[in-house]
């Protein structure tokens, strides 16, 4: 089949303050290093409503309408600020994690890629934190769960900080299963090992700083992969961070690009085992604009080789 990129110009009119890390250049640089892909591009439609209320509350999107400024920038807290396109933004952010799983669930892709921002795995049930406002991945998660009718759905997430957000939204989902990697310790402090979920559905997997792609591959594969195995998802989310690159101002990680395609390459491998090959990602850090683009593109040409 083929890889569907999904992505949307309002994903550009989420502003944050000058020299903020989560700035529109990320986007820009990404869609920039993807253009020579052969790609089904597809614009990210706006979720609706009722999509966002699957996982926040009515009151926590209220908040948010009325914290969403007509000039300059509301602050949430002391690195989350929206502009006056941020909500927008973010409704085409989750707008495309959805359209992504409605492809490869019906068979118009076989994977996807949501190229998108606002980032979504630091958002919890009602609170926006680190630079996210909507729980992207658990969206997707939830939407293959209950929209699709699917009954084991596996969310794996390499960014270099915890998705706390992603844990918080499905730790009482049993038919989901978290798998989350990150640097520890570092921001936001979650991530433990005993942190496991209401039906030991998390398996959070703490990497030392100044590790690498050695120590993450040997995790990966004494891990992640025989958990994956043993759940045998119908479907799996990959929270994509780019931010446990060597070259990323924001950690202590050092992957390499071609570790990002490694591990691209295992999920892919992974998802043809066990559910015919469908994968939906959706980008959440990374903050080297250079590295991102690189990391990001090879993470892309992997999927589009996994989709051949």
């Amino acid at each position: 089949m083929t890889t569907a990129l999904i992505t949307h110009a309002d994903c550009l009119d989420h502003v944050n303050p000058e020299g903020h890390p989560e700035r529109v250049a990320r986007l820009e640089h990404i869609l920039h290093a993807l253009e020579p892909l052969d790609l089904l591009r597809v614009g990210a439609p706006m979720a609706a409503e009722d999509d966002i209320l699957r996982i926040h509350p009515a009151a926590y999107l209220a908040d948010l309408r009325k914290a969403r400024p007509n000039e300059g920038f509301g602050q949430i807290d002391g690195d989350t600020f929206l502009s006056p396109g941020s909500l927008d933004a973010a409704f085409r952010a989750a707008g495309a994690v959805i359209r992504g799983v409605d492809m490869v669930l019906g068979g118009e892709a076989q994977n996807a890629f949501a190229a998108i921002r606002p980032p979504g795995h630091h958002a919890e049930t009602d609170t926006a934190m680190g630079f996210c406002l909507f729980g992207n991945a658990a969206l997707a998660a939830k939407h293959a769960l209950d929209h699709h009718g699917l009954s084991r759905v596996a969310v794996v997430d390499f960014d270099v900080h915890h998705g706390n957000g992603t844990q918080d939204l499905l730790w009482d989902e049993k038919r989901a299963l978290l798998i989350t990697s990150q640097q520890m310790p570092l921001w936001p402090g979650s991530g433990r090992v005993d942190e496991d979920g209401a039906y030991e559905n998390i398996l959070n997997i703490p990497l030392p700083p100044e590790s690498g792609g050695a120590e993450m591959r040997a995790a990966y594969q004494g891990q992640v992969f025989p958990r994956l195995r043993d759940f045998k998802p119908e479907l799996i989310i990959i929270s994509a961070g780019f931010d446990a690159h060597q070259d990323d101002p924001l950690a202590n990680l050092n992957w390499s690009t071609q570790d990002f395609a490694w591990i691209t390459q295992q999920l892919c491998i992974l998802a043809d085992e066990m559910c015919d090959g469908r994968i939906v990602s959706t980008l959440e850090g990374g903050y080297d604009l250079n590295a991102l683009s690189a990391a990001c593109k090879a993470h892309v040409e992997e999927l589009i080789e996994a989709s051949k």
